[in-house]
């Protein structure tokens, strides 16, 4: 039986990796990725010129964000080197833009690849091959992490590090609780993923939190001092303290001159403030001056109500959860970590912005703990729901492309989204609306030689199509030649409408079972 689902499920795999790979490079262009592939040129540039002079080196010095990691550049950039010109021909780009989209393919795939992790650990907390599948199911198919895994830089590889970096460090400890003993090759790979969770984002050190947690409940399981546990396996823990320094070194060209640096790329980050404000049940919450409020919000609003409801059944079903060591050394790492980190931020008052995206990594672990509660309280009840909530997930895919990543449950749905809540923050809108342009412009007979004023990939789409005029959407506050064609798509079309002009076209879509229309952007047309 256990073998029968196995089949099922990575057939399934295999089959969701395809589809996801195809409507992730049909995707538009999000607002981080020209910043991001600067980053990676500027670490390139450093890392050729180390070698031989300090020209290239002293410009990643001195370079603006240069504590953001490239470790999943180190991925991504094969990829978009075999990719981009079929990536440029299906979509009519410039093999520029079309070398950004092709990155499209490893957040994709990284995210599958973190839905086996998923089902691992789901097994462990469970051994139930069953509540596995579903759940994973669930994961996979939710359309938040689903659309952000189409486009989204940075997020979706910590998520899906930080869930490879769990499954190994608790079978690692899982193993020491059987056998008291440390598998030394598992100890040298896990320091070598931690050390890249950290190189794609210094925010992944929050892991080591997650780690200190678990050992803290190994030591309490078995019962073990503190003092004694470390003199018995200092020589262990060295190892992965001295192989993680040594493989973050080496990931991170910042620190090759200076390892000191590592301790001002923290500060950096501890500093770094981008006066951003989100749009959250009706208020405007500025990054700067987040309260716990935010976090609460956004996630009562974006978790399925499922998640939810699964969440608050623990005082019912406690009794149930922990019926043996393993189970209690998952749940509980799991469940004291996302308080532990939640509390964190929340007193550090750190700056977020854009929802939930920068906490993302904590998805996965509330997904655990929830559907494992809602399991042990009606196992029945649990696969008739999840049966429900996967039919509703497949449908609202496929309705919502490209827009998956803004979605929202249904007590939201029931508000005035529109008005209280932040949606095309990334700006994927602009694909739609560029080939809006093209196919108006042939249309009416419209000359290619007039400007497009939108947002800082306005052209990626028109380039290729005789398109060569491409100004920000700022730039018609001051006088401009017309014709032109100006868009607004971007952080809930905040910006005032062009003047004297035509609204010739509104991007917009509604969920399932919901008549409830969402702007994510519109075309004007000034003559």
């Amino acid at each position: 039986m256990h073998k029968r689902i196995n089949i099922i499920f990575y057939s399934l795999f295999v089959i969701y990796l395809i589809l996801g790979i195809i409507l992730s490079i049909n995707t538009g262009v999000s607002h981080d990725e020209l910043h991001e592939q600067t980053t990676w040129q500027v670490n390139l540039k450093a890392i050729k010129s180390f070698f031989v002079d300090n020209n290239g080196y002293e410009e990643l010095l001195v370079y603006k964000d240069r504590y953001f990691g490239i470790a999943f550049h180190l991925l991504t950039q094969p990829i978009q080197f075999l990719t981009y010109e079929f990536v440029s021909e299906i979509n009519k780009m410039s093999d520029s833009d079309a070398y950004l989209v092709s990155r499209h393919i490893s957040f994709f795939t990284i995210f599958t690849i973190s839905g086996i992790f998923f089902y691992k650990l789901c097994l462990k907390i469970s051994n139930n091959s069953n509540f596995s599948l579903f759940s994973t199911s669930i994961y996979l198919l939710y359309p938040y992490l689903f659309g952000h895994a189409l486009m989204n830089t940075k997020d979706i590889p910590v998520l899906s590090f930080w869930l490879i970096c769990s499954y190994l460090s608790l079978s690692i400890l899982e193993n020491y609780l059987i056998k008291e003993k440390f598998d030394i090759k598992k100890i040298i790979l896990l320091s070598f993923l931690t050390s890249f969770l950290v190189s794609i984002r210094l925010v992944g050190a929050l892991i080591f939190i997650q780690y200190f947690i678990s050992l803290f409940i190994i030591l309490d399981i078995k019962k073990i001092n503190l003092l004694q546990f470390l003199s018995k396996n200092l020589k262990i823990l060295s190892l992965f303290i001295s192989l993680f320094f040594l493989f973050l070194y080496s990931l991170n060209p910042i620190l090759w001159k200076n390892p000191l640096e590592l301790i001002n790329g923290f500060l950096w980050f501890s500093k770094y403030k981008i006066a951003v404000c989100t749009l959250t049940l009706g208020e405007c919450m500025d990054s700067l001056n987040i309260t716990y409020k935010y976090y609460f919000i956004w996630l009562f609003f974006k978790l399925p109500i499922l998640i939810l409801f699964g969440f608050v059944l623990f005082p019912f079903v406690e009794k149930k959860l922990f019926t043996d060591n393993k189970t209690k050394l998952y749940y509980s790492t799991f469940l004291i970590t996302t308080l532990s980190i939640l509390l964190l931020l929340i007193l550090m008052r750190v700056a977020i912005y854009d929802e939930l995206r920068h906490i993302m990594f904590l998805i996965p672990l509330i997904f655990i703990i929830s559907l494992y509660n809602f399991f042990k309280f009606n196992k029945k009840l649990f696969y008739i729901i999840s049966s429900i909530v996967i039919f509703i997930f497949v449908t609202e895919n496929f309705k919502l492309n490209p827009y998956q990543y803004t979605w929202l449950n249904n007590f939201a749905r029931y508000t005035n989204i529109q008005k209280n809540f932040e949606l095309d923050y990334w700006g994927i809108s602009s694909k739609n609306l560029q080939q809006t342009i093209l196919k108006i412009s042939n249309e009416k007979n419209i000359d290619t030689s007039v400007c497009i004023y939108g947002d800082m990939y306005n052209g990626a789409y028109l380039r290729e199509n005789g398109f060569n005029c491409f100004k920000s959407y700022s730039s018609i506050d001051e006088p401009v030649d017309r014709p032109y064609f100006a868009y607004q798509n971007t952080r809930n079309l905040k910006r005032s409408d062009p003047k004297d002009c035509s609204l010739i076209h509104v991007e917009k879509y509604n969920y399932f079972l919901i008549n409830q229309d969402l702007v994510m952007g519109e075309i004007w047309y000034c003559d």
